[in-house]
């Protein structure tokens, strides 16, 4: 499978039959434990819509996170794809995202950390970012998050 194939696969495996406010902070309950059993310096970033839900910046993290955060929110709330996703399929077609999206590299940054909040009817309601490690494992804390909140819901419903 290519990396395309399996970032997409990602995020159909990873529609979520709800997102309320209580599962925004569990989200970020969760990315925020992972993180600090890590001791990863991480900025973590949850919204539906223009609202945002969760936020936290554990040490090692800095202000410069935030505008990551921002800038790769941006590429998913466009794109409706993580932002992981987006710069591999602009680097598949040989050019970067930089050079060949016509967007302000200054606001959007196709580089992986971002992901899509997407719920079974509705699509893609929000984001769930993370910034502070290199961009593979940005991505990854996020997946990882999402799939223990996912087996979550089916736990609660047996």
């Amino acid at each position: 499978m290519t990396e395309i194939a399996e970032l997409a696969a990602q995020e159909a495996r990873l529609t979520l039959p709800r997102f309320t406010y209580e599962d925004a902070w569990t989200l970020g309950t969760l990315l925020t434990d992972l993180a600090r059993e890590r001791k990863a310096p991480v900025a973590i970033d949850i919204r539906r819509g223009a609202q945002q839900l969760f936020h936290c910046a554990l040490p090692g993290s800095s202000a410069d996170n935030d505008a990551w955060i921002d800038r790769k929110r941006r590429v998913v709330e466009r794109y409706g794809e993580s932002s992981f996703l987006v710069g591999a399929r602009f680097r598949a077609k040989g050019t970067t995202f930089e050079a060949s999206s016509r967007l302000d590299p200054d606001r959007y940054a196709a580089h992986g950390g971002s992901f899509p909040i997407g719920v079974e009817g509705a699509g893609v309601i929000g984001s769930v970012t993370v910034s502070g490690l290199p961009q593979a494992e940005d991505h990854a804390l996020v997946v990882e998050a999402l799939e223990r909140l996912l087996s979550s819901y089916a736990s609660a419903d047996d």
